[in-house]
């Protein structure tokens, strides 16, 4: 049986190497809650919880996502054999409703600890193991500056690191973002494919037109076009001719992925461990999509090395994963906050192979970038509101 005896939690911020331009926010840095649990035979998983624009894309922030573990999450933890990961996330589940990111930062945690405990890989404990070592990566173009696009486009094609390409657009005239991607789709030619993201900006009447345009200047797919909750207008538009339609925002976890595929209201999951709730639930929604004959990406929430780590590792047991992934979030950062970086090249990320993980923080970049002092958990209960800092 294994016991927590620690539980450490912080925010760090690492600046981005450009401004990311999305519909709902513009980054210039990214926050993320890394996780450090412990159990009494003093194995550590580290797990992150990583939103977009502190609440103006979800409902979690930076910092309702630590005060949720810290408050309630632990205290749960405290109760339970961490060995047995599916049934403490279970009891975690009966305990606290909702707040999927800051159980996804949890349970990633415990995958992690679990992993090293039998020496194996966290995709060798999630489903029939992984069925892949790499998988293609994609590079969001996100300036909005259409000469800064197709050059930057142009690097990572040269430096063979990607040959998908998602554009931000949402902000815009419905007809200037068509015009923005065309450009882009014309320059890269056969030597990409380009597909955009709108950020659920556009109306019904807007995507209708707009995924009609975007399939005639050579867009291959539309993420989340329309309000994820208008689940009959999406499906209304993914009937329609026009680009394929991909789900991001409207996937809270399998629920909400029945509901869609019930609905045929897209024909692309986008698979984001946060947003479903952690890795299982990843699993079961890419069950659902594929046994609905709805094509799989493997989506980001521009997590650091720990989430794309862990959402590669979930990816990498999907049998079928036409589109891809997204898993660019540590190139997006400035500085590296692992020992040693994933592996990016070929057009690919590689699965990390080691226990757990297969990663380890490095803590002098951690102390560099922590927002404020880290959270250490006692052994003995604590039911306080923990004080975040400033």
């Amino acid at each position: 049986m294994a016991l927590l005896s620690q539980a450490d939690t912080l925010i760090v911020d690492v600046p981005t190497i450009r401004p990311h331009v999305l519909a709902m926010a513009t980054m210039h840095s990214q926050a993320m809650v890394i996780v450090r649990l412990t159990d009494s035979d003093g194995v550590e998983g580290i797990g992150e919880g990583t939103t977009i624009g502190g609440l103006s894309y979800g409902e979690e922030s930076p910092e309702s996502i630590k005060s949720a573990i810290d408050t309630y999450i632990v205290p749960v933890l405290k109760t339970c054999d961490i060995a047995r990961v599916g049934a403490t996330m279970v009891k975690v589940a009966k305990c606290v409703r909702g707040n999927h990111f800051a159980k996804c930062a949890v349970e990633t945690a415990l995958l992690d600890m679990a992993g090293k405990r039998l020496g194996v890989p966290v995709s060798d404990l999630i489903g029939g193991g992984r069925v892949r070592d790499e998988m293609p990566v994609a590079w969001t173009l996100a300036s909005g500056d259409t000469a800064r696009d197709i050059a930057e486009g142009e690097e990572m094609l040269s430096l063979r690191r990607h040959r998908i390409f998602k554009l931000k657009i949402g902000k815009r005239d419905v007809r200037d973002d068509v015009a923005h991607v065309g450009a882009i789709c014309k320059a890269l030619g056969d030597r990409a494919s380009v597909r955009v993201d709108v950020n659920q900006n556009w109306s019904e009447a807007q995507a209708k037109r707009g995924m009609a345009m975007l399939q005639d200047v050579g867009c291959d797919l539309v993420e989340q076009p329309i309000a994820g909750d208008d689940i009959a207008a999406m499906a209304r538009l993914a009937t329609t001719r026009g680009v394929p339609l991909m789900a991001d925002e409207a996937l809270h976890g399998p629920r909400t992925a029945l509901r869609i595929a019930s609905a045929a209201a897209a024909g692309v999951f986008a698979l984001k461990i946060a947003q479903s709730g952690g890795l299982f639930a990843t699993a079961e929604v890419a069950a659902i999509g594929t046994a609905a004959g709805i094509g799989l990406y493997g989506g980001t929430m521009l997590e650091g090395g720990v989430g794309t780590a862990a959402s590669a590792h979930v990816f990498a047991t999907v049998p079928e994963l036409a589109w891809g992934t997204e898993l660019f979030g540590p190139l997006l950062q400035t500085e590296e906050i692992l020992t040693a970086p994933l592996g990016y090249g070929d057009f690919a990320v590689k699965v990390p192979t080691g226990p757990g993980l297969g990663i380890a923080l490095d803590p002098d970049k951690i102390a560099f970038f922590r927002r404020d002092r880290s959270t250490t958990v006692a052994a003995a209960p604590i039911l306080h509101a923990v004080n975040a800092g400033a």
